[in-house]
């Protein structure tokens, strides 16, 4: 069945009765809506008929109920900035660290597994040390430095327009620093150019370039006048023999008599 391939079965009707009924006198009410739901689910395994939501529809709604559970939501992350002091002294400690281990014994996987927890351990510590809290919200933006949140103290301090237009500066160049740190790792390490979508619009390629005349690219406004000139001028400065004139079958020149029939207007009476 379609139901069994999607991993659904048949849901049970807490109060069992028709779904369909009829306005006619004499026809009985049918069971003609059912309900399929997740196959082996506790919290999803029955549902209810609404007779009277029907309104002016001869078919009664089904209801269920989902259960949403309480999700805790962190509101406070620990992050430490790109090219910030604390990613410095965070990139140092580390270093430190893993050079004072003693790795000269490691002659089985219980003396390897500590060494590696004592790895895990120096990094946990060292982040903690240097990490700082951060709030989550819907604007956090990921280009936002904290230059930026030094140069928004300020103004929020001293409310002046020197400050306000130091803040946009300071706002304006960690967005231009961030996107071309991003552009030049994706184009560096992921070797992926199509990735560059999500950063900058797609420009579309100059229509002269999907010409060619001559087997030649026409790159330039002159090579694509040069082709469309000599594809629609061909004729030009080349010499046409009139003989072939002489072949065209000479028919009798008519008198204006002929054409008495027709009713010409008089050009010469006044309109």
């Amino acid at each position: 069945m379609i139901a069994d391939s999607f991993d659904l079965a048949l849901s049970s009707l807490t109060d069992p009765g028709p779904t369909r009924f009829s306005d006619t006198a004499g026809e009985y009410n049918l069971v003609i809506d059912l309900m399929f739901l997740r196959y082996g689910s506790a919290e999803l395994d029955k549902h209810s008929i609404l007779p009277n939501s029907r309104l002016s529809s001869d078919h009664a709604p089904l209801s269920i109920d989902i259960p949403i559970f309480d999700e805790i939501i962190y509101m406070l992350k620990l992050t430490i900035a790109p090219k910030s002091e604390q990613e410095t002294e965070f990139i140092k400690d580390i270093i430190s660290n893993f050079k004072s281990l003693d790795t000269s014994n490691i002659k089985d996987i219980v003396k390897l597994d500590r060494i590696v927890n004592q790895l895990g351990s120096i990094v946990e510590q060292s982040w903690s040390k240097n990490a700082k809290k951060s709030r989550i919200s819907k604007h956090s933006k990921k280009w936002w430095s904290e230059s930026c949140s030094l140069a928004f103290n300020t103004y929020r301090t001293t409310r002046s327009r020197k400050n306000w237009k130091f803040f946009k500066t300071t706002v304006k160049n960690a967005k231009q620093s961030f996107f071309d740190d991003k552009i030049q790792e994706i184009a560096n390490k992921s070797r992926g150019p199509w990735e560059l979508m999500n950063w900058v619009k797609k420009k579309k390629l100059p229509a002269t370039e999907a010409i060619k005349y001559n087997d030649h690219p026409c790159l330039t406004p002159d090579s694509l006048w040069n082709a469309l000139h000599s594809s629609f001028n061909m004729a030009l400065h080349r010499h046409v023999d009139l003989n072939i004139i002489n072949e065209v079958t000479h028919k009798p020149l008519q008198s204006w008599s002929s054409f008495s029939r027709y009713n010409f207007p008089d050009t010469n009476s006044n309109q």
